[in-house]
């Protein structure tokens, strides 16, 4: 199993991750979700990438008073997030060859910027530079340290794969991010490494 696998694994098995994130008996990211909508001016359109179905995390950014601009490269998740939120707009794209020539209000990359390799994540964040506003947030889920990590879903492995905490704090240095928040290993977000950056 490669990181090149993940968005048919995810397309293969979409209904199955929405009933699975439904019947979750915690939803990680809300711990996280406070700071990240303490940065985000009312009425911000957020980028979500790796938005898969929009539940919970886009439906509760539209809760919230925001627009959301979701993208994912798996046909079936883009379908499932348009059904979630009709409102909102979904792009079918890869995130590691997005350029929508636009500035977010925020960046989230939860739970799917990690099945990126190695190579794809460093590279990513000059992408995430070109779509985030001065003063933006950005927030992202990654390993504790370098390496690579396989999990399953539905009987298939799963890739995930991790830079080393000085990769990324140089990443966000090098691409114009400030670090506002970091803790490896959350238990209150379900074991996650979680970053949370701003623009500056």
């Amino acid at each position: 199993m490669s990181a090149s696998e993940i968005l048919p694994l995810y397309q293969r098995h979409a209904a199955a991750w929405a009933q699975a994130r439904a019947e979750g008996a915690q939803h990680h990211e809300a711990h996280w979700l406070a700071p990240f909508l303490g940065l985000v001016p009312t009425g911000g359109r957020v980028l979500d990438l790796g938005c898969g179905t929009g539940a919970p995390i886009a439906q509760r950014l539209v809760a919230a008073g925001l627009r959301v601009t979701g993208v994912d490269g798996a046909p079936a998740m883009v379908n499932l997030f348009r059904t979630n939120l009709p409102g909102e707009e979904a792009i079918l794209a890869d995130m590691r060859s997005l350029d929508l020539g636009r500035k977010f209000e925020g960046l989230i990359a939860w739970d799917s910027f990690f099945h990126l390799d190695h190579a794809a994540q460093a590279a990513m964040f000059g992408i995430f530079a070109n779509h985030t506003a001065p003063g933006a947030p950005l927030m992202f889920t990654s390993g504790p340290e370098h390496g690579i990590a396989m999990g399953a879903f539905q009987g298939e492995p799963l890739f995930h794969a991790s830079l080393s905490p000085e990769a990324y704090r140089q990443a966000l240095e090098t691409h114009g991010f400030r670090l506002v928040a970091h803790k490896s290993e959350d238990q209150q977000a379900g074991g996650r490494t979680v970053w949370l950056a701003q623009m500056t």
